[in-house]
């Protein structure tokens, strides 16, 4: 793992910064990479694309992460420079009724495996299962290889309450799916999907080792207003007291 990176989990202080599994648009992209690197996230992770993977290393000396749900789609992304891959970002499919239960998650983590056995690999569990059966994945999941947990749930909540109670609710499933999963594992888990600067510190107190923020990020025109973004997500991480707890990467 790239040694900030793996710094940044040890001390609980990871954000990623996600442009979108299905952006492809080069300067979408770029822009939320320069935003991220401006901004002082910890590392971005972009649709698994060899050109944008060249694109974002010209522009970004961030560890940069592909997402994919396709084991093949990696692979010309790890030869491009790529370094790390991410099977998940699953939230962008339920909108297309398309959905992925824990054998077809661990079928592809192996099939990952298989064809990038050295590469840092992290898996989102799906947030559809059942809690209990998102934990009995996950520890599945790192003992098929996997370096980093991932949680999701934020778009498929439908908060009731509006301002801080609604963004709290909006990041209930992640963050209980962290505090569940990172009871059970070792590795690192990644609290993704539906935060905000209010609920980041959240993630981190139940456990998680780093945030993944997309649609706060990604779904702003102005690149000024992408790097204030991220730049209070960053602040708000600071704010927590680290627990330290160990972790094996």
């Amino acid at each position: 793992m790239h040694s900030n990176l793996e710094t940044a989990f040890h001390q609980q202080q990871v954000l990623k910064a996600i442009s979108g599994l299905k952006t492809f648009d080069r300067a979408k992209v770029a822009q939320v990479i320069q935003a991220a690197t401006a901004g002082g996230a910890t590392f971005v992770d972009i649709a698994a694309d060899a050109n944008l993977v060249r694109m974002a290393k010209e522009l970004t000396s961030l560890p940069v992460c592909v997402s994919a749900v396709d084991p093949q789609a990696f692979v010309s992304c790890v030869e491009a420079g790529a370094d790390l891959i991410e099977i998940g970002n699953f939230d962008t499919f339920y909108i297309e009724g398309k959905q992925f239960n824990g054998e077809d998650v661990l079928a592809l983590t192996q099939q990952t495996r298989q064809l990038l056995p050295d590469i840092t690999l992290s898996v989102t569990v799906p947030h559809i299962l059942p809690l209990d059966e998102q934990v009995e994945l996950a520890t599945n999941l790192v003992e098929a290889g996997a370096d980093i947990i991932q949680t999701e749930g934020g778009t498929s909540s439908h908060p009731t309450q509006s301002g801080t109670l609604g963004l709290i609710e909006k990041a209930t499933p992640t963050l209980a799916a962290a505090y569940s999963i990172s009871q059970a594992v070792s590795v690192p888990v990644l609290c993704a999907s539906g935060l905000s600067k209010v609920t980041v510190p959240m993630a981190i107190a139940a456990g998680a080792s780093g945030v993944g923020v997309g649609s706060a990020i990604n779904q702003l025109d102005d690149e000024v207003a992408m790097i204030a973004t991220v730049r209070s997500l960053v602040e708000a991480l600071s704010t927590v007291q680290h627990c330290n707890r160990p972790v094996q990467i």
